[in-house]
């Protein structure tokens, strides 16, 4: 009866916690959602992009979201979980009916296991995948369909050397008032004024048919302006040509293996130790969580017990964990640029949980020593 006992309270614990984890996660998410949204809403608003291609856009943003408040989210609600037992004097009919910490941080135990293989999930497999999807999608959008989202009387920068100013749009889709400044080639830098125009379709992407107007150009070696008349120029609008071929990928997108051993001609090698850096992030942040519950475990569970709980412990516990998201975020700047701190990581997501779970579940000299003498009275009785 006792282990069944036993049983239904964990099960009554990890359940409120469980419930309350997604809860979380989830309004926080959905808030973070919609901060970060906001930057593509203008899209849709006025540049006519389509609310499905908004929603898909946006929806890629969300496992990132979700691995990186995962850590901070299951502290809070192990926190606020067993303050509210505490409060309720749950928690003091368990420890009544001798139940040890172990046995009472049991049910937060299994929800941080449950919280660390999905977030090692999101780390090593769908975050990336989710964020080449995004860049991918972002990229297309911007390269091939950007050109055709040129607004009246607004400088639209369809690339980072490219901008296209139109003065007015016909309802049959002719341009009017047109000027390029077009800046990929870097020696031959050209701006373009045209009468009027329409868009193309090309192999590449949109193109842009201008009619009647100049192509100005300065020549770097003389400094003189030259200018060349014309009655019709096609310009392309997709992407230079040192990125058509293939869009460039950062460390964000790419698996853990090639993190560690970065393809040949695919990173930078100044880019290299950051590339690691990710790496060993992906690996230890799923850590942190079991940190940051240990820390409130601690904070809840340990020390002097008292029936009302209290205000002081928690309080300590969430500075503890402020302390902690501040070191990590000052050692993933400076491995970056000292590989040897790197170790510092994994003994900052790894060493909190230990020091916890020794001073929480290993029973002092005094402890067991107590707990000898309330046996031996109970041995007695059974000889």
């Amino acid at each position: 009866m006792g282990a069944l006992h036993i049983t239904r309270l964990d099960r009554y614990v990890f359940r409120q916690l469980f419930v309350a984890l997604l809860a979380v996660t989830l309004g926080l998410v959905a808030l973070i959602w919609l901060t970060q949204s906001l930057r593509f809403v203008e899209l849709v608003v006025n540049r006519g992009l389509s609310f499905t291609v908004f929603l898909k856009l946006t929806g890629l943003l969300i496992p990132g979201f979700v691995a990186v408040i995962l850590p901070i989210t299951c502290f809070v609600v192990v926190q606020f979980v067993y303050q509210r037992l505490a409060g309720d004097r749950e928690l003091t009919v368990m420890r009544a009916a001798g139940l040890s910490p172990l046995a009472l941080a049991r049910p937060a135990l299994a929800v941080v296991a449950v919280t660390m293989g999905v977030h090692y999930a999101l780390n090593l497999w769908l975050v990336p995948a989710s964020a080449s999807s995004f860049r991918e999608y972002q990229w297309e959008i911007r390269n091939h369909i950007a050109a055709f989202l040129l607004q009246e009387g607004v400088f639209t920068t369809v690339s980072d050397d490219l901008v296209v100013y139109v003065r007015a749009k016909s309802a049959d889709g002719t341009l009017r008032g047109i000027m390029v400044d077009d800046a990929r080639d870097r020696a031959h830098r050209a701006t373009i004024l045209a009468e009027s125009g329409r868009l193309m379709e090309g192999a590449t992407g949109p193109r842009v048919l201008l009619e009647n107007g100049t192509r100005q150009e300065i020549d770097a070696r003389t400094g003189q302006l030259n200018v060349l008349s014309f009655k019709e120029n096609l310009v392309d609008l997709s992407a230079p040509a040192r990125e058509a071929g293939a869009r460039l990928r950062d460390a964000g997108e790419m698996g853990i293996a090639d993190l560690f051993n970065p393809p040949a001609g695919v990173v930078n090698p100044r880019d290299i130790p950051k590339w690691r850096v990710e790496g060993h992030k992906r690996l230890t942040a799923p850590l942190s969580t079991m940190s940051f519950t240990m820390v409130a475990l601690l904070a809840v569970l340990g020390g002097v017990f008292r029936r009302h709980g209290g205000l002081l412990r928690p309080f300590v516990a969430i500075l503890s964990v402020v302390a902690l998201v501040a070191v990590g975020l000052a050692l993933d700047s400076l491995a970056v640029r000292m590989p040897g701190v790197i170790p510092l990581l994994w003994l900052r997501s790894l060493l909190p949980a230990a020091i916890c779970a020794v001073v929480l579940f290993v029973p002092t000299r005094g402890e067991r020593a107590l707990a000898g003498r309330r046996a031996a009275p109970l041995a007695a009785d059974a000889r």
